[in-house]
């Protein structure tokens, strides 16, 4: 990255965890009011970026049993600061007094701050290298089998990278922090190893993919903002603090990280819609799997009004994303495989080896079952609870359930902050929205112009 911005040096990941800790601190902390629930959110989000240091620095160890321990120390740190914030994002609906804390900076200086750091986040993935755990495909052989080897890959993949949508595991994710995820050893064999043969199209489509992605989340804060909470520099505020804390800049070019992000962003912002926010949920169940537990909660939501203009968006975008794995698949077998894959109709993995992260090396497997159906019951118990939903608890309640994820997830389960920040940050800074409840913003509906006619009728 020498070359954008002119003789620019990465700064590493502990020092920008120091760094945008003291920015973040210097810009939304309200230091006329210690002891508020914003300054903790804050310094909850700032105490995440240790564990997360943990685990990265893990992987780069050479030595298995410090590589162990470190890995487990980051992972239990950030497991403990997710369940805080679960607890947060339950406890937010009872919360109705939310005074306006404003940051220290104007909303010119917070859409300055909010620009550069975008431009060097976004050098950072246009000049950063090819992650080492993408796993392109060698042929084409390889890439569309048949028949039994379609299932055999299909389960190979299924088990290696958990549910999701089967065409972007293909995608390669890219490094944008110095400290590789390699260790030592293993750098020194993919050096002496052939190039994978991969065109240059596949890495500078995952650039723009990933790029047009956050800056998609950073547009859908900044308009929730202006059209929802009335306040413009609040939506630019939570675009901010989304781009200035340690993990984006960790991850900023892993697509699987911000994919689900964008869609529960702009079912947020389409609410009123009722058919784009179903649009919008089907997409984030078909492309990562783990938003189907937030299906109780939406469908409540619009149960009294616009339920089925929702279920009329949710349906056909998953149609559609199902008849894309048709088209691409090779055969019958492959189809029925990767529909699997994205559904996750599969009991669940049992296999350490096939785990990453804390569930590797920690605890047997069966423990997931009892943290997965207490997920399940959380999201069951969402379809009444809060009796009375409103924009409000949809952010943060959607937040809690993508938050409860991470405890069951086996493949890096409480590393994939994205999937819940965007909605958190919203809940952090949102005002008192009591009033925005389904039957005072939606129409009518459909069919609300044949309505009258047919009372008339029967009247008659």
């Amino acid at each position: 990255m020498s070359e954008f911005p002119f003789f620019y040096n990465r700064v590493s990941p502990t020092t920008w965890v120091h760094l945008s800790s003291l920015l973040t601190i210097a810009v939304f902390f309200k230091f006329s009011r210690f002891w508020s629930v914003r300054n903790l959110d804050l310094l909850c989000l700032i105490a995440i970026a240790p564990g997360l240091l943990a685990v990265q620095y893990g992987h780069a160890v050479n030595d298995e049993a410090i590589q162990r321990a470190v890995q487990t120390a980051g992972y239990i740190w950030v497991y403990a600061g997710t369940l805080i914030f679960l607890i947060r994002m339950l406890i937010d609906p009872m919360m109705v007094r939310r005074p306006l804390l404003e940051p220290n900076l104007s909303a010119g200086g917070l859409t300055f701050l909010g620009i550069a750091l975008f431009v060097f986040l976004m050098a950072n993935v246009l000049t950063g290298n090819p992650a080492p755990d993408s796993k392109p495909t060698p042929n084409v052989a390889a890439a569309n089998p048949s028949g039994a080897a379609a299932v055999v890959a299909a389960a190979d993949r299924a088990a290696r990278e958990g549910p999701g949508y089967p065409p972007l595991f293909h995608l390669p994710n890219i490094i944008t922090q110095d400290m590789s995820v390699l260790s030592p050893a293993a750098k020194a064999a993919a050096a002496s190893q052939p190039p994978p043969l991969r065109g240059p199209v596949d890495l500078l489509a995952s650039r723009v993919v990933i790029i047009l992605l956050h800056l998609a989340v950073v547009v859908g804060l900044v308009l929730i903002g202006y059209w929802h909470f009335d306040n413009a520099k609040t939506g630019i505020a939570a675009a901010l603090l989304y781009l200035l804390i340690p993990y984006t800049a960790e991850t900023f070019g892993y697509l699987r990280h911000v994919l689900p992000a964008v869609p529960l962003v702009y079912a947020v912002l389409a609410y009123r819609r009722p058919l784009l926010a179903g649009l919008f949920i089907g997409l984030a169940i078909g492309l990562s799997y783990y938003p189907i537990f937030l299906l109780p909660l939406w469908l409540s939501f619009y149960w009294q009004r616009g339920l089925l203009r929702f279920i009329g968006g949710l349906i056909p975008s998953l149609a559609v994303l199902v008849g894309i794995l048709a088209l691409l698949a090779a055969d019958q077998a492959a189809f029925v495989a990767d529909v699997k894959q994205m559904f996750g109709w599969t009991f669940p993995q049992m296999t350490p080896a096939n785990f990453e992260g804390f569930w590797q090396f920690n605890l047997d497997p069966v423990y997931r079952l009892p943290v997965l159906a207490a997920c399940i019951a959380l999201a069951g118990t969402m379809a009444i609870w809060p009796a009375q939903k409103n924009l409000g608890t949809l952010m943060s309640c959607s937040a809690a359930l993508m938050l409860a994820n991470q405890f069951w997830n086996g493949h890096q389960g409480g590393l994939y902050v994205a999937w819940y920040l965007p909605l958190l940050l919203l809940t952090v800074f949102r005002p008192n929205l009591e009033d925005r409840v389904a039957l005072s913003v939606l129409g009518d509906g459909w069919f609300s112009r044949r309505r009258p006619q047919l009372r008339i009728e029967r009247a008659a």
